[in-house]
């Protein structure tokens, strides 16, 4: 009976670890589920692709052994002709403080100040979502690339 109580623990915890393993893909992963993509690669494409990282000229696939799926994917339209974007976005939240100047109440007493506190938003919200990466495709080739700078 002891041997199963300290089994079953264990069994969950391994089987919740190889779950969040399974979210999270590498270029190193998705080059092993996709040898093919990658063997037909030039050798300094495949540098940039191992690096997690993209260039002018790339095909689609190489793109996605680099960065993985795209987030979103628009259409633009330009007097050049049509483009398709993939959007790799990152998701910033509210570190939960914030400056309100103005009056409030506070132990049923008027003030006129600035409060510096935690809203009862503070972690429900995202702040900002922006695109981490824009990678824009004319006739399946890469003609742009746009990087967010931390």
């Amino acid at each position: 009976m002891k041997t199963r109580a300290v089994f079953l623990p264990l069994a969950a915890a391994a089987s919740v670890l190889l779950g969040l393993g399974a979210c999270t893909s590498t270029p190193q992963s998705r080059i092993a589920s996709h040898p093919d993509v990658f063997d037909r690669l030039t050798p300094a494409e495949k540098t940039l692709v191992q690096q997690g990282r993209v260039g002018i000229g790339m095909d689609p696939g190489a793109v996605k052994l680099a960065l993985g799926d795209p987030d979103r994917v628009t259409v633009e339209m330009t007097a050049n002709g049509q483009s398709e974007v993939w959007h790799y976005q990152q998701t910033v939240y509210y570190d939960g403080a914030y400056l309100y100047p103005g009056p409030y109440w506070y132990h049923r007493h008027p003030y006129w100040d600035a409060y510096w506190g935690p809203g009862p938003w503070a972690f429900d919200y995202p702040a900002a979502v922006y695109d981490r990466f824009r990678v824009v495709f004319k006739d399946a080739r890469v003609t742009s690339i746009r990087q967010e700078i931390p």
